[in-house]
């Protein structure tokens, strides 16, 4: 019998737990309207993600850990988008002024006062941006990841907080992707090589232990 996927993984000694911290902060990445609202160039029909991602930002607030979110946006033409805005035409919709009823955040996902925002311009959140020294000197040393994409940005910021030496708890509930495969799919991989792959009560519990063990 042919061994599974999961087999061939285990075999090749990949899929190690890595153990949370105890000063984790919440990266909601791109949570935006343009992956919510139909006929947008980039709905992604993540309506679910938004809802569970609304209920970690809550509990992430109640938990008073620190709190940042990414959004993207490009100069008109794009320029600053480089070959990334050449390969996705769709990253059009965030040039400035183009249409901020698609580049706004999400309902019940916007920042609070007092919340970082990091304006990014490439898939991960750490490329070209000061979220690693911003998560260093807050003295971060886990980062809870939602938002969107699973296989673009979510991934790429995964593998960045991982090489910035981040223990990176993707939120399974709280991402999604504009198809099954491609989520599915780099959800193992993250889980195998990267970063642990949580479930939304898991890191519930996780911050609430936190929140009575400081008290």
């Amino acid at each position: 019998m042919a061994e599974s996927l999961f087999e061939n993984y285990a075999t090749g000694g990949f899929g190690k737990s890595l153990q949370p911290g105890r000063r984790p902060a919440l990266l909601v990445i791109d949570f935006v309207r343009a992956y919510l609202v139909p006929g947008s160039p980039l709905y992604a029909g993540v309506e679910s993600a938004r809802d569970a991602c609304r209920d970690l930002l809550q509990a992430a607030r109640a938990a008073g850990i620190p709190v940042l979110h990414t959004n993207v946006q490009y100069q008109p033409g794009g320029r600053d988008g480089g070959v990334f805005f050449r390969k996705v035409p769709a990253l059009r919709c965030f040039e400035t002024g183009a249409h901020p009823e698609l580049a706004a955040f999400a309902e019940g996902l916007e920042p609070a006062d007092g919340e970082t925002v990091i304006t990014k311009q490439y898939a991960s959140a750490f490329f070209g941006t000061t979220l690693a020294s911003t998560l260093t000197s807050l003295g971060v040393d886990t980062v809870l990841i939602a938002g969107v994409s699973t296989s673009g940005c979510i991934r790429a910021s995964t593998v960045d907080a991982c090489q910035h030496g981040f223990v990176p708890l993707v939120v399974r509930e709280a991402v999604g992707d504009r198809h099954e495969a491609p989520h599915s799919a780099n959800l193992f991989d993250l889980q195998a090589k990267y970063a642990e792959v949580v479930s939304l009560e898991q890191v519930k519990a996780y911050l609430g232990k936190r929140k009575a063990d400081s008290e």
